[in-house]
């Protein structure tokens, strides 16, 4: 069994919300602010992650894959230490547990790392703050050794001035805080278990209390209102903004981007302002993204620019390729390299070959169009038959006129032309002219209808 115990905690309303959702389920660039911890957690080795959920029920663990995960619920709510005295007969002995939270979202593995460094004592995550109103207070001796923490409520004048906080991360042997647990009372203000009254018996018994910092005070910052999540969320992507440059990627303006799940770049890759990345995407050297364009589980190759208001999602882009502006790219759609995908054309669940071109007002679904093709403007693949989806196939070398409809499933053969204006319902042949018109008429003395009255 795994040495390390995570608890997180996430039973609380968030009643400054003012919402149905539970306050854990609240998204931070995309992902719910418990999903955040969930994955911190898991990055602190092979560890049991145990969550304690309350308001919206089964909501918070229907929200997750619970795999690796075991849910508590705590009904009523009375306290952080009610909160893991729940949880504790199902915590491994040996070892420590690390007490987290699920509203603290930015928490660093690294300090969590610091903090499983420290042995044989109390270790609590604490920070000092200008304004430190509404935390817990860290009371230190005249040697500067910490004795207990108070609440703000319980708190006396003097303990009030002291800026060193407790953010309610710590690391307790498991053994020594299932002891604590059974001991803790309620007699205060809240009429609460407080998790923090084992501070004060760590003491008695002799135990060290240690503490540790985090690497900057966002870190352990918890939500509570949107407001505090929309700083949160500026702070987050600021922090992500960063790691790209460092990675090589230039950025227009890096207070205007949006990464709502895992973006690796190459070098030399330029973003413009406004541009929002979401699941997973990769971006290969010297690929240029334009403003305002959206891309969600795509992969990029180099040389490629993908032209302001472009929407592109689950699709796999060549090399040296230009895509928009204002195109849309669906998922399934494969385009290669140095294809040509223009102004308003939409893609969907389709390959597009070598150097071919689609540049203007175009929709391409369910078709496989091979090398050096040429889609005119207005070119529509008739894939739906109201029941079913069709395949369209375009061979190499093959052109087809500006407001071609293709009715599939048809294959347009190797190096065929289709005329402008066609409607094409069999197979064309290969390096022919294929017309689909009615005969243009002229009417002498027609006069338009005029309005009576």
């Amino acid at each position: 069994m795994p040495e390390l115990n995570v608890v997180i905690l996430a039973a609380g309303k968030g009643t400054r919300m003012h919402s149905s959702l539970p306050k854990v389920l609240h998204t931070l660039a995309g992902k719910p602010l418990l999903g955040h911890v969930i994955d911190t957690a898991s990055q602190m080795g092979e560890a049991r992650l145990c969550i304690v959920y309350g308001h919206g029920g089964e909501s918070v663990p229907l929200a997750f894959d619970s795999g690796d995960l075991s849910f508590f619920l705590q009904e009523p709510q009375l306290g952080t230490g009610h909160a893991v005295q729940i949880v504790s007969p199902h915590l491994n002995d040996k070892g420590s547990t690390l007490i987290l939270y699920g509203d603290v979202p930015l928490i660093k593995p690294s300090t969590l790392k610091r903090m499983t460094e420290t042995t044989d004592c109390l270790a609590l995550l604490t920070v000092e703050l200008e304004n430190p109103r509404g935390y817990g207070r860290i009371v230190r001796d005249i040697q500067g050794k910490i004795e207990r923490i108070v609440e703000e409520k319980d708190a006396t004048e003097q303990e009030k001035s002291i800026k060193e906080v407790n953010t309610g991360i710590m690391l307790a042997p498991t053994a020594r805080l299932k002891s604590w647990l059974k001991n803790l009372g309620n007699d205060n203000a809240q009429k609460e278990y407080y998790l923090t009254d084992i501070v004060q018996m760590a003491v008695s018994e002799g135990l060290p209390v240690k503490s540790v910092h985090p690497g900057a005070i966002w870190e352990v910052m918890g939500i509570n209102d949107r407001m505090q999540l929309a700083e949160m969320e500026r702070i987050f992507q600021k922090e992500q903004a960063l790691e790209l440059m460092r990675k090589g990627a230039s950025l227009a303006d890096p207070a205007r981007i949006d990464i709502r799940g895992d973006l690796s770049v190459g070098r030399d890759v330029h973003v413009d302002v406004n541009c929002v990345f979401e699941g997973s995407v990769k971006i290969g050297d010297n690929v240029r993204i334009g403003p305002n364009c959206v891309l969600k589980d795509v992969e990029i190759e180099e040389g490629t620019e993908i032209a302001p208001f472009s929407h592109l999602e689950g699709a796999e882009i060549g090399r040296n390729c230009r895509i928009g502006p204002y195109a849309r790219i669906r998922p399934g759609t494969r385009i290669s390299d140095g294809a040509h995908v223009g102004n308003f054309v939409e893609i969907k669940n389709s390959s597009i070959g070598k150097n071919s071109k689609a540049n203007h007002l175009s929709y391409v679904g369910d078709a496989d169009v091979g090398r050096n093709v040429n889609i005119g403007a207005g070119t529509i693949t008739c894939n739906y038959d109201g029941a079913n989806k069709h395949k369209t196939v375009i061979e190499d070398e093959a052109f087809i006129g500006s407001d071609t409809q293709l009715i599939a499933p048809v294959t347009v053969g190797r190096g065929a032309t289709i005329g402008a204006g066609s409607t094409i319902t069999k197979d064309t042949p290969e390096g022919g002219l294929t017309l689909s018109r009615t005969r243009q008429v002229h009417i002498d003395y027609w006069k338009r209808p005029e309005k009576k009255g």
